[in-house]
């Protein structure tokens, strides 16, 4: 069972979102929050697998609370929530540690499906609003590029190959297909990289990645 919070300071949004999520029966809303800080202090009462979280909120955005919900001593993974897929409040929700985000108009059946493979510890950069999005924000300024370098050079070559693909958004399926791996292979990989990096989920890893150059072309 996974359990999910619910973050939205429109209250039709979180009933819609609510009701969405009850069709699925591996998925249980634990609680809902009007704003950022009420849902950190929801996360902090309740397991919470995964939080979808609006990003402009009362009293605490969904970027703040995003940082504050992956410090928590058992943090959720988050999704987070905009009108805009080129918005740079969502590049910052993933750089604070988001999993990934969501358009408010994706398909509902997408949306279940983002809960699963957040929940499963893939990421959701995939989509092609993620890429350009990146593309945006990495393409033009890289303040970070030369300490991004010194880390991805202390990775295998093997392991730059996995974490080059996953810079693109790929899934662990897809980065095995690519690279003649078993899935459970390259989720080993991904876990070392991660680990080697710093960095608290494979959105985060993905960006660096960008920042040191890697993904940028198919």
């Amino acid at each position: 069972m996974i359990n999910v919070l619910v973050v939205d300071d429109d209250a039709l949004v979180r009933l819609g979102l609510v009701d969405l999520l009850s069709t699925d029966p591996e998925l249980t809303v634990v609680a809902e929050a009007s704003d950022g800080l009420a849902a950190v202090e929801r996360a902090s009462l309740h397991r919470v697998d995964v939080a979808l979280v609006d990003v402009r909120m009362p009293r605490m955005d969904g970027i703040t609370a995003t940082r504050r919900l992956r410090a928590l001593p058992n943090p959720p993974r988050v999704i987070t929530l905009t009108t805009f897929d080129l918005d740079e409040y969502v590049y910052d929700a993933l750089a604070a540690g988001a999993d990934g985000f969501l358009l408010k108009d994706t398909e509902p059946r997408e949306i279940i499906r983002a809960v699963h493979v957040v929940a499963d510890g893939q990421g959701m950069l995939h989509p092609a609003a993620a890429r350009r999005l990146i593309d945006r924000f990495h393409r033009t300024a890289r303040p970070g590029a030369p300490e991004a370098r010194s880390r991805v050079a202390g990775l295998t070559p093997r392991e730059t190959d996995v974490l080059a693909r996953l810079a693109q958004g790929d899934s662990n399926a897809e980065i095995a297909g690519a690279l003649g791996m078993r899935e459970s292979t390259v989720k080993a990989h991904v876990s070392r990289i991660l680990s080697a990096l710093g960095a608290g989920n494979r959105v985060q890893a993905a960006l660096l990645a960008r920042d040191a150059g890697l993904g940028e072309h198919d």
